[in-house]
């Protein structure tokens, strides 16, 4: 076997680790996520599961990168080539509020971020990092937002965002724990109160 191909292979392997972790930890929590249980649905052997990552915190970095990327590429890099300010945010939010109904489990960065909230260390604070991205994002857009018109100049960026989050965390719930078939529906109708476009 060519070192090249070796390289591939496990590359292709610690992915199907990750995507199949991603998919426990959707349904029961990052910290639900075992060696064991992958291993099992891997069919492979708990070394051999954690020999791609060193440490179950390693694989759970691994996985949250993963969600990451997954949220970046259904949300923001969905509305890159909408108008900056309140119709960029208001189409965002939208894509984020199918993305939580589309998967019937809510959203994995809400979920990790209330499981990992009073539990210190590196997940938390990748979970941190991640959530202050997605926040800095708002307020760069509610920002435009505000210079361009859109938005009174009056408006308070840092309370708007607050309120936009708050409709996010009721829909990750009217998703996860009730099932609402209309939580994005619901959900947009907040947005177009909160943010006109």
């Amino acid at each position: 076997m060519s070192p090249r191909k070796s390289v591939v292979e496990t590359a292709a392997t610690r992915t199907r680790i990750i995507e199949c972790a991603l998919a426990a930890a959707s349904a029961d929590g990052l910290e639900g996520v075992t060696i064991g249980r992958l291993a099992g649905e891997l069919d492979m052997s708990k070394a051999g599961v954690i020999g791609h990552f060193g440490t179950k915190e390693a694989l759970q970095l691994a996985v949250l990168d993963a969600a990451v990327d997954r949220f970046v590429r259904r949300v923001p890099a969905q509305v890159m080539g909408a108008q900056p300010g309140a119709e960029r945010l208001a189409r965002a939010f939208g894509e984020w509020f199918d993305y939580m109904a589309d998967d019937h489990r809510g959203c994995f960065l809400t979920s990790v971020a209330t499981e990992f909230d009073d539990r210190p260390g590196p997940v938390r604070d990748a979970v941190i990092a991640a959530l202050s991205r997605w926040s800095a994002y708002v307020l760069d857009e509610l920002g435009a937002a505000v210079d361009s018109g859109e938005l009174p100049r009056g408006t308070d960026p840092a309370q708007l965002a607050f309120e936009l989050n708050g409709v996010a965390l009721a829909t990750a719930q009217a998703v996860q724990l009730h099932h609402d078939p209309l939580a994005a529906t619901r959900a947009r109708r907040a947005l177009a109160r909160l943010l006109p476009s």
